[in-house]
């Protein structure tokens, strides 16, 4: 047997094994050989189950929890405490939108809009609110709605009950540029008010929600991002947020003057053109209103000839806004430049006209518009394209039957004109009382008015002071020249179809006080 060479040493391992043992079951040696290890298991058990029982009967009773929105019958569940974190852990700001969002949602400093908005939240009610204000810087035809409301009366029900309006014909899919049917009516309809002098071919016709859908789908299929449209002055002021908000695409204000009646110049756009080409701007089209608006004049036949010309010469497309074709009252000839490229053998392919029923029609909440063009290109994109503005079947089924009621359309275009033409001469002449002057006008719904005596200092801070006070003093929206690119100070533009006759009578007092007042300064 191997004897240990170190006894010290094994007699020293031998009492710290021991010394471990009673560290680890502290009872054992005080019950060893008075029942061995089953009361030196007993006793620490006991105390262990002893001490449980008494944290349970001296716990602090647990506070109530709220009832369960979401259902009385299951307990609330314990909140994850990784849920609070999250409202600090890597948070760094708010959600942002983007860089066109925030343009477009910044408040406007356009006195156009600015005056809208004045008068959706205080607008003047004879009897509801006297006081409010009177609104002229809408172009909205109020004059002749009880014709469209009496047609409805009579019509409705038959166009509903005839199978006009049945479920199959509207529930489902249809063409997002238009009916077949209401592009029949709507290029008869064309025809009929531009003097019946056109042959407006429907396969030739997309339609929109609106004439302003129908000018961005024109401004996206001719010009890209940078490019640029010549436009003369004054325009209206919606064109600047209808053709660039979401083209990216560039108006170049062509400045047109009084003293020609503010009429289209051939040399102005030629100037215009050679500026932006030195600026390395692009170009690509002309885009022109026929009746003009603000002024209300009318484009001669020999300036669209040569409109078409300078056009050809400098390979650009031009846009004809002819929206209110219909809306004429002068003796004036209107001539729609389709009828100019349908007379002659010309470029077909770089005119087209856009159209609607918002004025001619009294329908702006319709929202019915017309692309008309002979350019295949670009009627294959626009078709394309209205699949973000189409029109409502329901609203085209219910105009095919408008605008095939041959005998309603003649009378409506003859008794509207009649309408427009006796309005428009109650509100020039009461103007005239005040000694305010306003331009020729053939065509519209307004007046250009020429208030530059009122203004002091003669510029364009002036005048936004004089519509100031005919805004918050004589509680008159209208449309200063500057919102429509007028190079002029002074002029403003006031619409005068959403007037009665006897508010004209209380639109020239009001507007008395604030010219009396301008002259007691002077």
């Amino acid at each position: 047997m191997t004897k240990n060479p170190n006894p010290d040493a094994a007699d020293s391992s031998r009492k710290k094994k021991s010394t471990d043992m009673r560290l680890i079951v502290p009872l054992q040696g005080i019950v060893h050989g008075r029942g061995g290890l089953v009361l030196g298991s007993f006793i620490p058990c006991a105390l262990f189950y002893f001490l449980q029982f008494y944290l349970k009967r001296h716990r602090s009773p647990p506070k109530p929890s709220s009832p369960s929105t979401s259902s009385t019958n299951l307990p609330e569940l314990a909140r994850s405490s990784s849920r609070s974190n999250l409202s600090t852990r890597g948070s760094i700001g708010r959600a942002s939108v983007s860089a066109r969002a925030n343009l477009i949602a910044g408040p406007s400093d356009s006195p156009y809009y600015i005056g809208l908005e004045r008068v959706s939240r205080d607008s003047y009610d004879e009897l509801k609110n006297p006081e409010g204000i009177i609104q002229l810087g809408l172009a909205e035809n109020r004059l002749s709605l009880d014709l469209i409301e009496k047609w409805l009366s009579e019509n409705l029900n038959d166009t509903i009950g005839g199978g006009g309006l049945n479920i199959s014909g509207i529930a489902t899919y249809q063409p997002s540029d238009g009916l077949l049917d209401l592009k029949v009516a709507m290029a008869g309809f064309m025809s009929k008010v531009m003097g019946g002098t056109v042959p407006f071919n429907p396969s030739n016709i997309v339609l929109t929600s609106g004439a302003t859908p129908a000018l961005e789908i024109l401004s996206f299929c001719l010009a890209d991002h940078g490019n640029a449209f010549l436009v003369p002055t004054p325009y209206y002021p919606g064109f600047d947020r209808d053709m660039r908000w979401r083209t990216g695409v560039d108006l170049i204000p062509v400045h047109c003057r009084s003293s020609d009646n503010f009429a289209l110049s051939i040399t102005a756009l030629d100037q215009a053109f050679n500026q932006a080409r030195k600026r390395g701007q692009k170009v690509r089209g002309i885009l022109i209103s026929n009746p003009s608006n603000p002024v209300g004049n009318l484009l001669t036949r020999e300036t669209l000839y040569s409109l078409l010309d300078f056009a050809r010469e400098k390979n650009i497309h031009i846009i004809s806004d002819e929206i209110f074709a219909g809306s004429t009252y002068g003796d004036d000839e209107f001539v729609s430049m389709a009828e100019i490229i349908d007379s002659d053998d010309l470029d077909k392919n770089r005119v087209h006209v856009i159209y609607g029923l918002s004025k001619d029609l009294s329908l702006p909440g319709f929202r019915v518009g017309v692309i008309y063009s002979l350019n295949q290109s670009v009627m294959d994109a626009s078709r394309r394209l209205t699949r973000f503005s189409s029109i409502s079947v329901p609203t085209q089924k219910l105009l095919i039957s408008m605008l095939s009621d041959t005998r309603f359309i003649h009378e409506y275009i003859e008794i509207n004109r009649e309408r427009l033409k006796k309005t428009y001469d109650l509100f020039v002449a009461g103007l005239k009382e005040l000694g305010i002057e306003c331009t020729k006008s053939s065509g519209g719904f307004y007046c250009w008015v020429d208030m530059s005596g009122l203004i002091r200092p003669y510029n364009e801070k002036g005048e936004l002071e004089l519509w100031d006070k005919l805004l918050n003093i004589a509680k008159i929206n209208v449309t200063p020249g500057s919102s429509c690119h007028c190079i002029e100070p002074g002029w403003f533009r006031c619409c005068f179809t959403t007037l009665e006759d006897r508010d004209i009578a209380i639109v020239v007092e009001r507007i008395r006080k604030v010219v009396e007042s301008c002259k007691a300064v002077a």
